[in-house]
């Protein structure tokens, strides 16, 4: 049934450009932040240590910060206020390490002052993931059986994830922002390479949002395409 999707010529028109976008998105992430953990901070400080500061400047008391397996695989859950880091940022020294860490503590900042994207994401993750799981079955049944009410239904799940990667988008500058000016006044960044090794990193990590919006929003667009034939 997947056939029918991954081998029509109009899929691979239009969303080969968002697919090219995200796969060099992702080399560009990975490659930077490889580049830059190998560049030490002055500090000394440790991506936890890093994002432990950023906390305190939340004012946040009851955030957790642990250890998290996997390859960034770093994120915040406002929900349990919970910091995760992988390996290579809980314990790096490195700029990399510490900007990302950095970053994902500065979701912290936005919670603490009830940052309307970060609230709205988070409410958006239950249907998010209802939708992302399941959009594919009504869609295909639609196009089979020829209906396309069925077809829709497949397209507003799908949407829903549309939605959440719109709402995801400033959240994630806006916390790459405010991670920066604590890393600056805490002196955890203190040098002029640091600091452009910590915009380069980020900036890398804020394109694989881009190019992952993108690749849904021609991905939505192909389904409307199809459902409207």
């Amino acid at each position: 049934m997947l056939a029918f999707i991954f081998f029509d010529p109009l899929w691979i028109v239009i969303t080969a450009p968002g697919l090219l976008f995200s796969i060099w998105a992702q080399y560009k992430v990975k490659s930077t932040f490889a580049r830059f953990s190998k560049v030490g901070v002055a500090s000394g400080m440790t991506g936890a240590q890093a994002a432990a500061a950023v906390v305190r400047a939340s004012g946040l008391a009851n955030v957790s910060i642990e250890r998290h397996q996997g390859f960034l695989t770093d994120h915040y859950d406002p929900r349990s206020k919970t910091l995760r880091l992988s390996p290579d940022v809980y314990d790096g020294r490195s700029v990399s390490a510490v900007a990302v860490a950095a970053h994902e503590a500065g979701h912290s900042l936005q919670d603490a002052v009830g940052y309307l994207p970060l609230m709205l994401r988070s409410q958006l993750v239950p249907i998010t993931q209802i939708g992302a799981r399941f959009w594919i079955w009504p869609f295909i049944a639609g196009a089979i059986f020829r209906m396309p009410g069925l077809m829709w239904v497949g397209i507003l799940f799908f949407a829903a994830t549309v939605l959440f990667q719109i709402v995801t988008l400033p959240t994630e500058f806006n916390a790459s922002n405010r991670a920066k000016a604590v890393l600056a006044t805490t002196g955890i960044v203190s040098t002029q390479e640091e600091a452009v090794g910590v915009s380069k990193v980020l900036d890398a990590a804020a394109m694989t949002y881009v190019a992952a919006l993108l690749a849904s929003i021609l991905q939505l667009l192909y389904l409307v395409l199809r459902a409207r034939d």
